[in-house]
């Protein structure tokens, strides 16, 4: 019974595109859900696999605070809001340290990040 509820409650948030309260689930669920993967939807399971892969590869997830500020981030570079930029990287330089950034900024925000030496 356990597991049918956390499915559900998996699959209602993917539905409104909560992937962060999805992804924190899985994590706490991730042995019941590989041993039950065949009652999976296709949806659930292949993020159970990414975040598995993840998992074993050592990467940490973003977590909220850290996705919020990469989308200040990218409004900023949008925008040509340098001094907004710069107060945003002070604020947060071990976000910018990880390897992974690149795959969540936006092309302003490479070019200026890159330009100014952040990343």
């Amino acid at each position: 019974m356990h597991l049918e509820r956390v499915l559900h409650t998996i699959q209602g948030c993917l539905e409104q595109s909560d992937l962060v309260a999805a992804r924190q689930l899985i994590e706490d669920n991730m042995g019941e859900l590989r041993e039950n993967r065949h009652v999976l939807k296709r949806n659930v399971r292949e993020l159970v696999d990414v975040l598995a892969s993840m998992m074993e590869t050592g990467i940490r997830p973003l977590n909220r605070q850290e996705m919020n500020q990469i989308h200040y981030i990218n409004n900023y570079a949008s925008a040509f809001n340098v001094r907004g930029l710069k107060l945003s990287i002070a604020e947060n330089p071990e976000l910018l340290m990880r390897e992974d950034i690149h795959h969540y900024l936006n092309t302003d925000a490479k070019a200026l990040l890159e330009g100014m030496s952040a990343i």
